[in-house]
C-alpha cells in the first residue's frame, strides 16, 4: 500500500503549488505522522520534492515544477500504461494513479498510452481447468504493437490441421487464456479470434483499423468463450438438487452450472453442462446424494449402468 500512497502523494504535489502534512494526511485518509514520512520517502528516493519551514510552510516540487513525462519515448508510455490497464496485477489505487498520469503525457503519445491500458485482456483459466503461468509466444509483442497503434495486419495463420492461410486482419485486442494467448479481430468474414502461438507472419500493412462502434474488449471476450464453452460441452442436463447440495455442484461444474428455482419439494432445479451422456454421467454418480437427473433419459440410463457395474464390482 505504501507504493499507493507515494504515488498518490506525488500527484497532489503536481496539481497544487504546495501541500501540508495535515493536507496529505486528510486527502489520504492517513495520519501526520505517516504522511510527513511519505514525504521524506519522495524526497530520498530522488523527486525534486522539498518543504518550507514555518508560517505559510509545505511541501512544494522544486522551483514549483511538475513532473515531467516529455522524455518518454513511444515504447516506453505505452509500457507504462499497460500497467494501468485490466491485464495488471496493480492494485486499484496505482491504476486510478497511474491512468492520471497519461494528462501529463505529450499529445502524440497521449493516445496510444490510452489504448494501451485497454488492449489487454488476462483471463487466468483454462479452459475448464485451473490458473496457470503465461508464456507469451513470438508474434506478442508484434500484434500488441499494432493494437495499440490501431493498424491492420497482414496474418499468416497455421489451424489444428496444420494448413496456412494468409489474410489482412483489423487487430482489436489481445487475451491471455491459461497458457494461451489470442488475438481478437475484426475481417471481412466478421468477428475472428486467432490464437497467436499459430500466427507464423504478422506485418503491418500502414491502413487504419476499422474499429466497430462501441466495441469492448471485455465484453467481447466474454460472448467468445461463452461460446467456446457452449461448444465444448454442448449436452444439457436437467435435474433437481438439495439446496445444501448447490455449493458442491459449484465446486464440481463451476460454469458449466445453471442455477434455477425451487421445486413444490424445496428443491432447487439445475442444469448442467458437458460433453457427452457418458462422462457427464461418471461425473455425477459420486453426487447422487445431492442431485437427481430429471433429463435426458440416456443420461439416466448411464448412471443406472454405472451403479449396476458398481454393485457387482464393490457388492
Amino acid at each position: 500500500m505504501r507504493t499507493d500512497r507515494l504515488v498518490a502523494v506525488l500527484l497532489l504535489l503536481q496539481r497544487r503549488e504546495q501541500v501540508t502534512a495535515a493536507e496529505v494526511a486528510r486527502e489520504l485518509e492517513i495520519s501526520e505522522r505517516t504522511a510527513r514520512r511519505d514525504l521524506d520517502a519522495l524526497a530520498m528516493a530522488g523527486v525534486p520534492v522539498y518543504s518550507r519551514q514555518g508560517r505559510g510552510g509545505g511541501w512544494r516540487l522544486m522551483g514549483g515544477a511538475r513532473t515531467d513525462l516529455s522524455g518518454l519515448t513511444a515504447s516506453e508510455a505505452r509500457a507504462l500504461f499497460l500497467v494501468a490497464g485490466p491485464a495488471s496485477a496493480a492494485t486499484p489505487a496505482v491504476k486510478a494513479a497511474l491512468r492520471k498520469l497519461v494528462h501529463a503525457l505529450p499529445e502524440p503519445f497521449r493516445v496510444q498510452a490510452e489504448a494501451a491500458a485497454a488492449s489487454l485482456v488476462m483471463d487466468p483459466r483454462r479452459w475448464g481447468a485451473s490458473p496457470v503461468e503465461h508464456r507469451p509466444p513470438r508474434f506478442l509483442d508484434a500484434l500488441q504493437d499494432a493494437v495499440i497503434r490501431g493498424v491492420q495486419v497482414r496474418l499468416g495463420y497455421v489451424d489444428r490441421e496444420g494448413t496456412e492461410t494468409e489474410r489482412t486482419v483489423h487487430p482489436l485486442g489481445i487475451v491471455a487464456k491459461g497458457p494461451s494467448w489470442y488475438l481478437v479481430s475484426h475481417t471481412e468474414a466478421g468477428r475472428r479470434t486467432f490464437r497467436i502461438d499459430r500466427v507464423s507472419s504478422a506485418d503491418p500493412t500502414g491502413d487504419p483499423v476499422h474499429r466497430p462502434e462501441g466495441f469492448d474488449l471485455a465484453g467481447s471476450w466474454r460472448e467468445i468463450a461463452d461460446e467456446v464453452d457452449r461448444r465444448r460441452t454442448p449436452l444439457e442436463i436437467q435435474a433437481v438438487c438439495r439446496p445444501h447440495g448447490i455449493a458442491v455442484l459449484r465446486r464440481a461444474f463451476g460454469v458449466r452450472l445453471e442455477v434455477g428455482g425451487a421445486t413444490a419439494d424445496g428443491r432447487v432445479e439445475v442444469v448442467i453442462r458437458g460433453h457427452d451422456e457418458y462422462m457427464l454421467a461418471g461425473e455425477l454418480a459420486g453426487l447422487v446424494a445431492w442431485v437427481e437427473v430429471t433429463g435426458p433419459p440416456g443420461v439416466r440410463d448411464q448412471l443406472a449402468s454405472i451403479g449396476n457395474a458398481l454393485v457387482e464390482r464393490y457388492g
